[in-house]
């Protein structure tokens, strides 16, 4: 008895193992089917990580909350509300991923690990746009109407990021790791900190990829601001001592100053602050 209960219950456990395996394939063939081309490229292309196509349609949430709101957004308009924001709760089940049937988003739209990335109701997303995990693209007002943000083509948005009301995020800019952004940032330009600030408009740079929404340097505002303070203090004390030579032709003394001026090393004070 023993043994062959024991075959039995491996034959369950084979069957369902099957059954799992079977409807685990087909879920990859309808995702196969729905993905576009140029979605899986857009994974490759701003992805390092990503080494086969088999991979993409199997390992990455982003891809499948991008599928599924497809579907559901469909639903939306179609004015199946109820079968469309079920079916985005099942989505965010699966992927982590929270995204409202009703936000509109553009072509080859990339979410990078995308645990915790929520996207509300009247967000309008352009194209080519990559989000990291934790953003949130959220409202402010409990109102009808457009109440969530708007980002234009190419934008990064940095992990952890905030982007809260109607506001627009000009095309090409970035918005740095866990920025809070509450007013308009124009095209091309980098924001970050709590709250938000413009660091530049990059009209240096070659623009390009950046990954989690912050240039090489880092972009800094306390530390730019602290740079700035050092070089305008050289300055000052430049003029100091050009204001001493000065007197000191026309006869005035002044050792007993330059005794008591204060001594500092810009260069050291320039490295403390990198």
């Amino acid at each position: 008895m023993v043994p062959a209960f024991s075959i039995a219950l491996m034959l369950i456990i084979l069957g369902g193992l099957v059954s799992v395996i079977l409807s685990v394939s087909l879920v990859m063939v309808a995702i196969a089917f729905i993905a576009s081309r140029e979605d899986i490229r857009s994974v490759f292309d701003r992805d390092p990580a990503a080494r086969s196509t088999f991979e993409v349609l199997t390992c990455y949430p982003g891809l499948h909350a991008r599928i599924f709101h497809r579907m559901a957004h469909t639903l939306w308009h179609a004015n199946l509300k109820w079968l469309a924001r079920f079916l985005s709760h099942i989505a965010r089940g699966l992927t982590g991923i929270e995204i409202h049937p009703g936000a509109t988003i553009g072509r080859r739209f990339f979410i990078d690990h995308g645990m915790g990335v929520v996207i509300g109701e009247t967000a309008e997303i352009g194209d080519d746009v990559t989000l990291y995990h934790g953003v949130t693209l959220g409202g402010t007002s409990w109102k009808e109407g457009k109440r969530h943000p708007t980002l234009g083509n190419g934008v990064v948005v940095g992990a952890g990021a905030k982007i809260l009301g109607p506001i627009h995020i000009g095309d090409n800019a970035k918005i740095g790791s866990n920025a809070v952004v509450v007013k308009d940032v124009p095209p091309g330009a980098t924001a970050a900190g709590i709250p938000a600030r413009i660091l530049d408009e990059e009209k240096k740079s070659g623009g390009g990829f950046n990954a989690y929404g912050i240039g090489n340097d880092h972009n800094d505002p306390v530390n730019k601001a602290l740079h700035g303070l050092i070089g305008h203090s050289v300055t000052v004390d430049q003029r100091i001592e050009f204001i001493l030579r000065q007197l000191e032709k026309m006869g005035v003394p002044v050792e007993e100053e330059r005794a008591t001026a204060d001594k500092f090393d810009p260069n050291h004070l320039n490295k403390i602050v990198d």
